[in-house]
């Protein structure tokens, strides 16, 4: 099994962790990932995005010349895709991008981005990160002790609320409650930071 040092919120080492092989030393699944990642982002598109056909758009009832004799050509509304002003042809249309994927692969992303994390070192794991009261001078002051640079993802224990509300305000900071984690939030950064009981929850609710 593998081990993890725990740190502490001053990035001193308090202890080691054996992390379960089925979550975390899996050879990471990277086509699953991206189309875990891919159904994510679709999910949260508005899709309400829309353009006008010919037959939407306001006028052009009447012909705008007559049919022969002009010398131009020929022309049955002033509303048609080539005129300035005329309907979309082809455009966009309200939509659902959303499409399902199996809870199997779901939970294979998870373990393989856990997995991808722990080998590239990026993995930090930290016994509690308590506050007296939400600081984010205090946020900022852990992350230095840490080690941190650039964006990172947090996991906390939901019930740490002060660590949530320190965190949040900090641009580069991506705070999740314990529960919610998901396989782009586990990887859209450079650090991942797991509370030690929230890496315990996921990795119960993994195995």
């Amino acid at each position: 099994m593998a081990t993890i040092d725990i740190k502490t919120a001053e990035g001193k080492t308090a202890s080691t962790a054996e992390l379960a092989d089925s979550v975390f030393g899996i050879e990471p699944n990277v086509p699953v990932m991206h189309q875990v990642v891919r159904m994510q982002r679709a999910s949260w598109r508005a899709g309400t995005h829309n353009t006008r056909t010919r037959g939407q758009v306001r006028g052009g009832g009447r012909k705008p010349w007559r049919q022969k004799g002009t010398g131009r050509a020929r022309q049955g509304t002033i509303r048609a895709p080539h005129w300035r002003g005329g309907g979309v042809v082809f455009g966009p249309h309200p939509r659902d991008y959303s499409f399902k994927v199996n809870k199997k692969e779901i939970k294979l992303a998870i373990r393989s981005a856990l997995s991808a994390k722990l080998a590239d070192e990026q993995l930090i794991v930290v016994d509690k990160l308590e506050f007296e009261k939400p600081r984010t001078k205090d946020a900022i002051a852990v992350l230095a002790a840490l080690g941190v640079e650039g964006r990172c993802t947090i996991v906390v224990n939901d019930e740490n609320v002060n660590a949530f509300l320190s965190f949040r305000n900090i641009p580069t900071v991506d705070i999740v409650p314990s529960g919610y984690e998901n396989v782009y939030e586990l990887l859209d950064n450079k650090f991942l930071i797991f509370e030690e009981e929230a890496l315990r929850k996921l990795e119960e609710a993994m195995a």
